[in-house]
């Protein structure tokens, strides 16, 4: 298989040079044997086709080798096709400046312009210039061969890197990777479920998307009324063991709809409904439908999800390989947690269990304002967070009836 992300540096530097007034785009540097992308091995349970691959390694760049000061122009069908990886000028934030934002713009719609100059010279027979010559050969030697010269131009995109985001989702992850494994352990599903956060927020739990989604797990509303507790007191979004707990109904329904997990989890992004209408028309072949599927929203988000996951993986399998300086993890969670059997105040609740109510509210992030200021109550089946060692000192007290008729411990996840 031609596919691959190598030798497409050079290529840039000349094609940038020529096509860019401006400033070129910066060959990303050489890869040190320890950080080179994993090359994937198939596995059961979470397969990796050799088809694939190519995306897959594409997103351990992204994820693992790129940082937030460089964009990577390229093919968005055939990921391998890479025309090169520009420097943004000037520091590097979470997001981008209004100077970097149209120096990108620039050099997209200079590279832009010399693909669409190439396609139409080649459908026409016309010779090609140096310049151009060499942008063919790198578009026919990617994974989409010379079929993809055709549509180049349309199918040009940038990405930015995001290697500082997902090393920092890593440290976090530390937190609650026993956690998140234990929720999907006990659903009966695989455990390396627990890595989906670092597609959807990079385990940063006040994510909010612009259509709605909420939390580390990136619940939308209507499914998080379906899977978890979503009212005027409580939005379980907001809490990630409770939304690990709703994702892992939600992934256990899809995996018993879809039948296969790379269906599965791309219905995370692309929702149940429109994964069966895709293996309605291509039954269990995923790469058929990452590559032919056109259906109703189906873009490119959802056609990368699960490669996505593929490639945080195996960054995050092997820390040691894309971080050579190290990763940091949180330690992980030790709280205690209860349910309420029945509606209480958080004052009344803090009162009960003799934890300042302030502490009280900052453990609970799923506890909307009405909530935790008591002016709506908290209706039962909630969970509650508590300081560690507060279950513990209540037995040692002698727990009053009154108490344990509030609320029942949690056993079913281990947090120590």
């Amino acid at each position: 298989m031609r596919a691959r992300l190598r030798g497409f540096t050079i290529l840039l530097t000349m094609l940038i040079l020529v096509a860019c007034a401006t400033q070129p785009a910066s060959p990303p540097p050489p890869l040190a044997a320890n950080r080179a992308p994993f090359i994937m091995t198939d596995d059961p349970v979470f397969p990796a086709p050799p088809e694939l691959a190519p995306k897959v390694r594409f997103w351990q760049h992204v994820f693992g080798i790129w940082g937030r000061h460089q964009v990577a122009l390229h093919d968005n069908r055939h990921l391998d096709l890479v025309y090169g990886v520009l420097t943004l000028p000037g520091s590097a934030g979470d997001s981008q400046t209004a100077e970097q934002r149209d120096f990108v713009r620039g050099h997209r719609d200079q590279l832009q312009s010399l693909l669409s100059q190439m396609e139409f010279k080649i459908a026409r027979g016309a010779p090609l210039t140096p310049p151009e010559q060499a942008l063919a050969s790198h578009i026919r030697a990617s994974s989409g061969g010379p079929g993809a010269i055709a549509g180049a131009s349309e199918r040009l995109r940038s990405q930015r890197g995001m290697r500082e985001s997902f090393k920092r989702g890593l440290e976090i992850s530390g937190r609650y990777d026993a956690v998140f494994r234990g929720v999907f352990r006990e659903a009966g599903l695989p455990e390396d479920l627990a890595y989906l956060p670092h597609i959807e927020s990079s385990f940063q739990n006040h994510a909010a998307s612009s259509v709605g989604a909420l939390g580390m797990w990136q619940f939308m509303p209507a499914t998080a009324r379906e899977f978890m507790m979503m009212n005027a007191a409580v939005d379980e979004r907001r809490d990630p063991v409770t939304a690990a707990q709703g994702a892992a109904r939600y992934l256990s329904q899809a995996h018993n709809r879809l039948g296969t997990w790379p269906l599965a989890l791309t219905s995370y992004n692309h929702g149940i409904g429109g994964m069966s209408r895709a293996k309605r028309e291509f039954g269990d072949d995923f790469v058929a439908i990452v590559q032919d599927y056109s259906g109703p929203r189906f873009g490119f988000a959802s056609r990368n999800f699960y490669v996505e996951f593929l490639a945080v993986r195996e960054i995050a399998r092997n820390p040691e390989q894309f971080f050579p300086e190290g990763v940091r993890y949180e330690p992980p969670l030790r709280q205690d947690r209860i349910r309420l059997r029945q509606a209480v105040a958080a004052p009344t609740l803090a009162n009960y269990y003799g934890v300042n109510l302030t502490e009280l509210n900052g453990l609970n992030r799923a506890w909307l304002p009405v909530a935790q200021s008591g002016r709506v109550p908290l209706p039962a089946g909630t969970m509650v967070w508590l300081p560690a060692g507060t279950m513990l000192r209540l037995a040692q007290q002698g727990a009053s009836s009154r108490t344990l008729a509030l609320a029942e411990p949690v056993t079913t996840v281990r947090l120590r």
